[in-house]
């Protein structure tokens, strides 16, 4: 209990969703320090990439020094044999190292791709697990479409952080300070002054970039909004065409993408500006210091090889700087993406398996024990609005319990509570005598078999969708649990067969054939503890009657929680329990509690009173 608490204090102060985290701001480029887990395996690989980084820029920075001894040794010396053969030479060594310049780059090429696409791999399946790790809460305050916007789009920025403009960086860094070295070694008063001047224009290059970074923000937020819009209307297109809303739904996502290319301009403006800044900066700086150099040759200060060796060093560091700010600026973008995703992953679920979990003693042969000592429980979303209040129940091995009552009561909230996904504030939940607090979510989890009111039918085979009650199911197993949910005969008349594809969501199928799916992935569980949650309420008459007698004989040897509104299915529960206002009003029999007078009776009086009037209007 005490690591529980200790988790709940640390985890308190945790950002819960996205848009809360949002408020967390990192400075600059320290957000990809945050990446840091995900570059560290690939050690050898980015040692491999920075050798053929060098080679690659020792061989740039080695042509100016060759055109030198071509234009002094070659084209300066008198005439003859003698300087053809040099010229010869020094034609034979440039091609030479254009070659290694060539492996060099190839060689860096494919090994910083191959990072780039390994990293981005890494971090897309990370985030994804830590999502579905997540509890319902997070679901309730965060959209899917922002979600996938960030494992997609912002992963992609990533890739090309990674993949390219590191390793361009990274040289240009190198051929920036080879260059300068050069610069130096060729003239010290000019390399002087274009360093000077190059400081000065760097600054404000700076300061624009800061502008640029907050842009790309505001871009890639720009962009996750527009899809969960898409995400929202795609999931709920029936309802859209039904209510004949294709022209409001279409418009309000076209405001949104409009409102993400309006953020996206700014920033491509923003980028557009500071490279043409830099460019005209850093050049004309350069072309300043060149006019010098040319005054120093027909001065007879320096050689024609000299200011040519200068003139192409300048534009080596030229280049470097502007393919430098270049790559800042995707950095820019990157570090806003990156901050996106690093606060995504930050955010911690309140519901952890503890750090010692204990074990469910052995099952025994009747099912499960089922305790709930005065728990009281607020949404998060409602903290003063208790769903339950003070409730205490004690279910006995093998007993089937009907939990009833109006919408609101708290019935789908014992469920959600009974499989942890959330947590109490007060009480305790145990099950078979072991608060599930201290068991480990996947040992409570598949300890309990749950038929949910909204099935959900995966977008894969009949086959496949049954088993995934229990993965290792075989198929002879799959078929049993199908014909006992009295499944397995729509099933075989489908195309295929139990190889049939179900479509999305199980559009192919009726409600009460994606119920009886949902029954038979139950029924393979096999579990100890099993909740219904109007299991049967989908089905026509003669599908609940063969899926109510599967059912009573999946409930032999185990417990069973029932949630029913259509009060026929339970009059043979062996307990009733009615609910309203987050509390136990009622406990008996169907005939005890009809005889009671109270709430159960007059639900049952409406009820089969409507039952009796359809049959005689028929």
């Amino acid at each position: 209990m005490t690591d529980s608490i200790n988790s709940k204090t640390s985890t308190a102060a945790a950002p819960s969703t996205p848009s809360e985290s949002r408020e967390l701001k990192k400075g600059s480029l320290a957000a990809f320090k945050g990446l840091m887990p995900f570059l560290r395996p690939y050690r050898a690989q980015f040692a491999m990439a920075g050798v053929a980084l060098v080679v690659a820029a020792g061989a740039t920075l080695a042509i100016p020094a060759a055109f030198k001894q071509m234009i002094d040794l070659g084209f300066g010396a008198s005439a003859g044999v003698r300087s053809i053969q040099h010229v010869n030479l020094v034609f034979l060594a440039l091609f030479g190292v254009a070659t290694i310049l060539a492996l060099a780059t190839a060689a860096r090429f494919y090994t910083v791709s191959w990072l780039g696409e390994r990293v981005t791999a890494d971090i897309r399946s990370a985030v994804y697990r830590h999502v579905v790790t997540q509890s319902p809460e997070f679901f309730e305050t965060t959209q899917t479409g922002e979600v996938l916007s960030r494992i997609t789009t912002d992963t992609t920025l990533i890739q090309a952080v990674v993949g390219t403009s590191i390793s361009m960086a990274l040289r240009n860094v190198l051929l920036f300070l080879g260059g300068l070295a050069m610069l130096f070694v060729t003239s010290v008063k000019l390399s002087s002054i274009i360093i000077g001047l190059l400081i000065l224009t760097v600054l404000p290059i700076v300061m624009f970039g800061r502008r640029v970074r907050k842009l790309s923000r505001d871009s890639q937020d720009r962009i996750a909004d527009a899809s969960a819009v898409a995400g929202e209307i795609l999931n709920a297109m029936p309802t859209v065409q039904a209510f004949t809303h294709e022209k409001i739904e279409t418009e309000r996502f076209g405001a949104s993408v409009e409102g993400a290319f309006v953020t996206a301009m700014k920033r491509i403006r923003a980028r557009a500006m500071l490279t043409a800044l830099a460019i005209v900066l850093v050049f004309g700086t350069i072309v300043f210091v060149l006019w010098l150099g040319a005054h120093a040759v027909l001065d007879g200060a320096m050689t024609g090889g000299d200011l040519g060796q200068f003139i192409l060093y300048a534009s080596i560091v030229a280049g470097a700087i502007g393919a430098l700010s270049e790559v800042m600026g995707e950095a820019q973008r990157a570090a806003g993406a990156t901050e996106r995703l690093l606060e995504l992953m930050s955010v911690k679920s309140q519901i952890q398996s503890p750090a010692h979990p204990v074990a469910l003693p052995p099952r025994a042969a009747n099912g499960a024990s089922l305790t709930l000592a005065d728990v009281t429980f607020n949404y998060p979303s409602r903290p003063d609005t208790a769903a339950l209040a003070h409730l205490s129940l004690d279910i006995k091995p093998g007993e089937t319990v009907a939990v009833v009552g109006p919408s609101g009561a708290g019935k789908t909230t014992l469920f959600q509570l009974f499989l942890r996904f959330y947590d109490p504030q007060l009480g305790a939940i145990k099950l078979d005598g072991v608060d599930i607090r201290q068991l480990d979510l996947h040992t409570l989890r598949d300890a309990i078999g749950i038929v949910p009111q909204d099935t959900v039918i995966f977008s894969t085979d009949a086959m496949e969708n049954i088993r995934y009650g229990r993965a290792g199911a075989t198929d002879a197993e799959v078929i049993q649990a199908a014909k006992l949910a009295a499944a397995h005969e729509f099933i075989e008349r489908l195309p295929n067969g139990y190889q049939s594809f179900l479509g999305e969501r199980g559009v192919r199928l009726s409600g009460g054939q994606r119920q009886r799916i949902a029954i038979a992935r139950a029924l393979l569980k096999n579990p100890p503890l099993l909740l219904l949650d109007e299991a049967t309420s989908a089905l026509d008459a003669e599908s609940e009657r063969l899926v109510q007698g599967a059912l009573e004989a999946a409930m032999q040897g185990r417990t069973t929680v029932i949630i029913a509104h259509r009060l026929a299915t339970v009059q043979r529960a062996d307990r009733i329990i009615v609910m309203e206002d987050g509390k136990i009003v009622e406990t008996g029999t169907h005939a005890s509690l009809v005889a009671l007078g109270g709430i159960y009776a007059n639900l049952a009086a409406l009820q089969f009173h409507h039952v009796h009037s359809v049959h005689a209007a028929t």
